[in-house]
């Protein structure tokens, strides 16, 4: 005969049962009883210094989509602080390559007017200013807080599913080749008919070549970590990711306009590439996509200026 406290399929004790169920040990209807504890997810940073690519409960309806986590370490505040940062380091650049050209006997009347002192000058003043805006996102992110840093400022691999990366990231460098053939075709048809100031780099073969190196090698490192890796985020956690990209983007191209002063075609076309650059980054969640097209740009740019000396005027590098 059976217990009156014992359910006939499962023979246990009631007070074993209840100690089961109140353990959530047990199923049946008696589980409908148990209310689990719901489980709370936050944002947080790997070992490997990768940002959590798992959602949070709780999304603005304005926020990111895509399912990339925007929460970083720095916010306006730090956009602030590295707008002064890049004031105060062009006037410290400047003075430092004006006390380095004079010390070699350069005049200031020289460093005034077009000439290959002055392209020099203008290139050299350029990279110190980008050694001090690195030097300070460095400090900001790998010293302050601690953080590694290529991976925290969104240098993440490519995920490439089931293609080859090698096929995945030449398909960028190659997108962003192309890319560039589209705007020079464009700025060709709609070519200023005054000189622009980013000429004034080609007056000599030496200072054409640093140029060139610059624009390749190093200004695309840079600017991807500036503008897609440490600003974009920013910007797409407070405004949405559509917001982000065209603010970005836009402000990208506005920041390279004193290049190409008098061009106004080349600068909306700039403007139009910085978009596109942020769109890629946006989409692929890592500033390595957007690099990759950067770099495939001004390749095909320095490309064409040494194939053709005189292209260069109808071509706005991106740099």
């Amino acid at each position: 005969m059976n217990n009156p406290g014992t359910d006939p399929e499962n023979p246990l004790p009631d007070e074993r049962r209840d100690d089961l169920i109140a353990t959530g040990a047990t199923g049946g209807a008696h589980s409908s009883d148990v209310v689990p504890t719901p489980e709370i997810r936050i944002s947080s940073i790997q070992a490997g210094g990768e940002f959590d690519p798992i959602p949070q409960l709780a999304t603005p309806a304005n926020g990111p989509s895509w399912g990339e986590n925007f929460q970083t370490p720095w916010g306006w505040l730090d956009l602030i602080l590295l707008l002064v940062v890049a004031i105060g380091s062009t006037l410290l650049a400047s003075v430092v390559c004006s006390w380095a050209f004079f010390a070699r006997g350069v005049t200031a009347s020289q460093l005034q007017n077009p000439g290959m002192e002055r392209s020099l000058w203008i290139l050299f003043t350029q990279i110190g200013v980008f050694a001090c805006l690195l030097s300070y996102l460095w400090f900001s992110l790998a010293i302050s807080r601690r953080r590694p840093f290529w991976q925290t400022a969104g240098w993440r691999p490519l995920e490439t599913g089931q293609a080859p990366k090698s096929v995945v990231y030449s398909a960028y460098v190659l997108g962003g080749g192309l890319l560039s053939f589209l705007v020079s075709v464009i700025s060709n048809t709609y070519s200023s008919q005054r000189e622009l100031p980013i000429q004034e780099m080609f007056q000599d073969r030496r200072s054409a070549l640093l140029f060139v190196t610059l624009a390749v090698f190093l200004a695309p490192v840079i600017e991807e970590t500036i503008f897609r890796g440490y600003i974009y985020p920013v910007v797409a956690r407070t405004f949405g990711v559509g917001v982000g990209v065209l603010l970005t983007g836009t402000l990208f191209g506005l920041l390279h306009a004193q290049q190409l002063w008098g061009g106004w075609v080349q600068i909306a076309m700039l403007v139009m590439v910085g978009i596109f650059f942020t769109y890629a980054r946006a989409m692929s969640r890592s500033v390595v996509a957007s690099y990759l097209l950067h770099l495939g740009y001004n390749s095909f740019m320095a490309v064409g200026f040494l194939l053709s000396p005189l292209g260069y005027r109808a071509l706005p590098l991106g740099h």
